[in-house]
């Protein structure tokens, strides 16, 4: 057996999933070894009641060019341990997790989401679609993979799946498709996995769609499959004013996620459209429960607010998300970094649900999404801006003391509410970064805010040096 080494783990294993270059972080070696301790942990985490029945474990792959081996690799691993496979094939991400709900059975998608060409990766979910990260599986499976698994003497067999129709009428689910309008709309795929999802769900629907970059190429000749990058939505936002189309669709590389851009070519951030999509899902299921990020607009708590519903505040990610779904019985979640999670969609994230549900808002408001959009846009934000910093930790608590009269909390890193504006600051999980989320009631205000908390941060950075 292979040796791999504990430092060469460490770099490609991360709080959510796994994700490296290829091939000098990641091979198809050790993507079998992830497969064969994937497969171990998802037997006994049903043999000990935990989650569904785990006999099987499903495996899907985005359209990078290491997806179809490291896809088999995977498998090899899974079957090695006596569980079957069921390949899924190309697939989104969303694809899979709804596939470990209605299947019932755990999952596996390659894919290194929107990093650039030289990255792939792994998603894992037990049955369910019950997330497993670092604390809830993948540390065992990472030492799992370090020490390497004997095969099981009965190896498990494969088969392959069509499910992309299936999940294409659940999608479907989530909107009354009879009341649907004619509404024209360009999606930017970016030759990600959009340009199979888009077209797959919008088929049969009163919609003209336009798929800008629909071919599936993981080398991403055309831009960056990173649409929360403004550069990466330009091209999108052209082609939506140069057509005169209704909205614009911008998807990630393994189409997750979402974010639109309406008539006028004007991006909508992450919580414009949670807060739009909020407003929907509570006119379907009045009171319900919804959660938020807390880097989301203070816009967001009040519209739910307003409109009859339970805002609940969450950390930043996935994992916490669903977890707090469970326990609240929320109808839905969404975060600022286009996420939008469904408790009808096993509360797993689907960017393609989220734009059809905002798709039957424009079908029956009566006027464009450039117009719709105002009442839910009531501050002005940074966005995320990020700082190289040498000790995050010292940094944020240099700031913290600086604003020791201010309302804080430490749900997920710093944040300070001073009335009139708000910030958050937080550490990057994988790298010596402070992420700054900071919203004003106008952009002069936001502006000179920003400039204040980063002076505030470069000093604090600074004093670190002789600490």
């Amino acid at each position: 057996m292979a040796t791999i080494s504990a430092e060469s783990l460490d770099s490609i294993f991360k709080a959510y999933d796994v994700r490296g270059t290829v091939p000098d972080q990641l091979d198809a070696t050790i993507v079998e070894r992830v497969g064969a301790a994937f497969a171990r942990f998802a037997r006994d985490e049903a043999e000990a009641g935990r989650h569904g029945p785990a006999d099987r474990v499903l495996v899907a792959h985005d359209m990078r060019p290491s997806g179809p081996a490291f896809a088999e690799a995977f498998a090899r691993g899974v079957t090695s341990q006596g569980l079957d496979v069921v390949h899924l094939g190309l697939a989104s991400t969303d694809l899979l997790f709804w596939a470990a709900g209605h299947f019932d059975a755990p999952g596996a998608m390659l894919t290194a989401s929107h990093n650039p060409a030289q990255y792939n990766g792994i998603k894992l979910c037990l049955a369910g679609a019950r997330p497993v990260g670092i604390e809830t599986g993948l540390a065992r499976i990472k030492q799992d993979t370090l020490t390497g698994l004997p095969e099981r003497d009965q190896k498990g067999s494969t088969t392959s799946v069509d499910a992309l129709p299936a999940f294409a009428e659940h999608v479907h689910s989530f909107v009354d498709v009879a009341g649907l309008k004619p509404l024209k709309i360009v999606a930017d795929a970016a030759n990600g996995m959009g340009g199979l999802i888009a077209p797959a769900v919008f088929s049969g629907l009163p919609f003209e769609l336009e798929v800008l970059y629909g071919e599936l190429d993981g080398t991403f000749p055309n831009h960056p499959a990173d649409p929360i990058q403004p550069e990466n939505l330009r091209d999108l936002q052209a082609r939506v004013v140069e057509t005169g189309a209704d909205v614009g669709l911008a998807f990630d590389g393994d189409a997750d996620r979402v974010f639109l851009v309406d008539d006028r070519g004007q991006p909508l951030s992450g919580s414009l459209t949670t807060a739009i999509v909020a407003a929907a899902i509570l006119e379907k299921h009045p009171g319900s429960t919804i959660l938020y990020n807390l880097i989301c607009s203070k816009a967001v708590p009040e519209i739910i607010r307003e409109r009859g519903g339970k805002p609940v505040r969450t950390r930043v990610g996935h994992s916490f998300i669903k977890q707090v779904m469970a326990e609240t019985g929320a109808a839905f979640g969404g975060e600022h970094s286009g996420h939008y999670y469904f408790r009808d969609n096993y509360r797993a994230d689907s960017g393609i649900i989220a734009a059809l549900v905002v798709l039957e808002v424009l079908s029956h408001a009566g006027e464009p999404l450039s117009s719709l959009r105002v009442p839910y846009e009531r501050y002005a934000d940074s966005g995320e801006i990020n700082t190289r910093v040498r000790d995050a930790a010292a940094v944020i608590e240099r700031v913290a003391e600086h604003f020791a009269g201010a309302a804080q909390d430490r749900l997920d890193g710093l944040t300070v509410d001073l009335g009139d504006w708000w910030f958050n600051l937080r550490p990057s999980n994988t790298e010596p970064l402070l992420r700054l989320n900071l919203e004003a009631r106008d952009r002069q205000s936001c502006d000179r805010h920003v400039e204040e908390v980063r002076a505030l941060i470069a000093a604090a950075d600074d004093a670190t040096k002789g600490a």
